[in-house]
């Protein structure tokens, strides 16, 4: 076995986290009594409001979103315990079971409490204005104001009931049955079985034959699992084209944007002014291949480091670097992270079963978030960090607007993460005097922008193109998935890179696709909004900090566009997302200069 397959001591190994403040175990006595309790509470609640939303007082509406939202945060909490839990050990029966259950729980309260928004849309505009303007019911304006978007697309009571118990069995089903495939999948190279997230780690290796391997591993794993991925895939895309029309959504996408709180006109504005910069991340791929004295680069040289043999960066390291760089920023921030470590609300080991990628989970207003992340030592994996603990300081500081409004729409979900990121990423530039070393790390910063926007866009392209297709085409073979796919892969990477024919299969791992459709966008959104926060920041620092802490306390209890116009930033504008992008133009740029001063 090479040297480099060998798995890595970072100290991570045993940062895993302590769940309790939710619940102890899955035998916890107080979970048993929840479970039980939401269900009856939330029949007291509708025998309490049925039938007399449209007659309710302002006080008595008030005194009835109070208790929603108390039956909301129980429930909540329930789901976060069985998914957290199950997350870190997909194989384990006793996990997936809870999770099963909690999906079942979350499904009958569901049902019970449907009738609260049948009934609050089926209020005329006028008496609806009249409580959404009521001076007592200020708090909850937003989320009065903004549940009306959904006026034409609910169904009636029993027909609301009727898809939230059979999601059970169906599109919730199908899901942990990918994420169980792939969590459990084992991956071989060099004659060692690893997980997916080991795997995908070796593409950062600066060893070209590992890449080469590591890339022919995942490849045969996906082509052998890919009869059972396409089945869920197509199932799911159906199980959707079916909801739309129930629910008259004139397009695929329609849902994710209302939910986002945004409208087509802007998410257009953004795909089209990344797709028309595609020639930029071409330049920027001959360059890297130059760097890495490559004649030709394929798809599993993208993500290769420019110095080789990086070092292992050690878990402590990891932390000094985000606690450090968010300290400086405002010291609250600081305070926050740092419970996030002494407090265990980390899981970061990684080990067989665990499901790939990292996340930040709300739970919910009454407890705290938790991170969930693979790290193996690599610089990347800082900046995961620091993502995934911007999520959390986000997501901590929103719980104040309790659980209606404590989310956000995904459009400004990603602000405080990759804000987190552009943090560290600026302090480790700082530290560097050596061009060879400074060029390595903006080389490192591109390829992960790149993979944030422009693969973002492209991914949300082919998405674009599979629902289109399973609409106008019916069942999609693995075959024509993998046709859809690499079109939108050679869009983007055009002669730079050069796609194997392997790479066709790779669209069947990516979680995102299956858990929340339409996400993908979200990710450019918040990465080109970070770049305008940043450059506002560098250009007018005074009170910025305190204004972005702000930001980040209202959670979703005001517009998207409202709250970043806070900053001095119009996202409305179709021009603004031109701003985001001259500033990784720049960072192109400095690459260039850089290699012209290294030749």
């Amino acid at each position: 076995m090479s040297e480099s397959t060998e798995k890595k001591v970072t100290g991570a190994e045993n940062i895993h986290w302590d769940l309790s403040d939710l619940y102890a175990s899955s035998d916890d006595p107080q979970l048993a009594k929840d479970k039980q309790d939401v269900l009856s509470e939330a029949d007291a609640f509708a025998e309490k409001y049925k039938g007399r939303i449209a007659d309710l007082s302002v006080s008595e509406f008030k005194e009835m979103l109070q208790a929603y939202e108390a039956l909301q945060d129980k429930g909540g909490k329930i789901g976060s315990f069985a998914y957290l839990q199950w997350s870190t050990d997909t194989g384990n029966s006793e996990f997936g079971k809870l999770v099963q259950e909690a999906n079942e729980l979350g499904s009958e309260l569901s049902q019970k409490l449907v009738f609260l928004e049948v009934e609050w849309l089926a209020v005329s505009d006028e008496e609806a204005q009249k409580l959404i303007d009521a001076p007592e019911l200020e708090f909850y304006q937003h989320y009065l104001e903004s549940s009306r978007r959904y006026k034409d697309h609910v169904l009636k009571e029993e027909q609301e009931q009727i898809l939230s118990a059979k999601s059970v069995t169906g599109r919730s089903a199908w899901v942990r049955f990918f994420d169980e495939t792939l969590g459990q999948a084992k991956f071989e190279l060099d004659g060692k079985e690893y997980s997916e997230q080991e795997v995908l780690s070796k593409l950062h290796e600066s060893d070209r034959e590992l890449r080469i391997r590591a890339h022919a591993s995942l490849t045969n794993k996906f082509k052998e699992l890919s009869h059972p991925l396409t089945f869920v895939f197509n199932t799911l895309l159906a199980d959707k084209s079916t909801n739309d029309k129930l629910r008259q959504y004139p397009s695929w996408i329609t849902s994710r944007n209302l939910s986002n709180e945004t409208d087509d006109e802007t998410v257009d504005a953004l795909v089209n002014a990344v797709t028309a910069h595609y020639p930029l991340v071409q330049r920027y791929y001959k360059l890297k291949a130059k760097l890495l004295g490559l004649d030709e680069m394929f798809d599993y040289d993208r993500y290769a480091p420019m110095m080789k043999n990086e070092a292992t960066i050690q878990w402590d390291s990891a932390k000094k670097m985000v606690l450090d760089s968010y300290t400086e920023f405002h010291p609250e921030m600081g305070e926050i992270t740092n419970e996030f470590f002494e407090k265990n609300w980390i899981d970061a080991a990684i080990k067989q079963g665990k499901r790939g990628g990292a996340y930040s989970a709300s739970t919910v207003p009454s407890v705290h978030p938790y991170v969930f992340m693979n790290f193996d030592g690599k610089i990347r994996d800082v900046q995961t960090l620091a993502h995934e603990l911007g999520h959390g300081v986000h997501q901590y500081l929103s719980r104040q607007q309790g659980p209606l409004q404590a989310g956000t729409p995904l459009t400004t979900a990603e602000t405080a993460s990759v804000f987190g990121e552009m943090l560290v990423f600026q302090n480790l530039l700082k530290e560097l005097s050596d061009p060879k070393e400074k060029l390595a790390l903006i080389v490192g910063k591109i390829d992960d922008t790149i993979a944030t926007v422009f693969r973002q866009i492209s991914m949300n392209r082919f998405e674009n193109a599979m629902h289109t297709a399973r609409r106008d085409e019916g069942e999609l073979t693995t075959e024509r998935f993998s046709e859809l796919w690499m079109e939108q892969q050679k869009a983007l990477y055009g002669d730079a890179v050069t796609l194997t024919d392997e790479y066709g299969i790779w669209w069947s791992y990516i979680p995102h696709f299956l858990h929340t459709p339409g996400y993908v966008y979200a990710y450019a959104f918040g990465e080109l909004l970070v770049l305008a926060l940043y450059e506002e920041f560098t250009q007018r620092p005074d009170g910025f900090a305190d204004r972005y802490m702000d930001l980040l306390s209202a959670g979703g209890s005001e517009w998207p566009h409202d709250l970043v116009a806070k900053m001095g930033l119009d996202i409305r504008d179709p021009e603004f997302w031109n701003k985001g992008l001259a500033s990784f133009e720049k960072m192109v740029e400095e690459a260039e200069e850089l290699a012209e001063e290294l030749v």
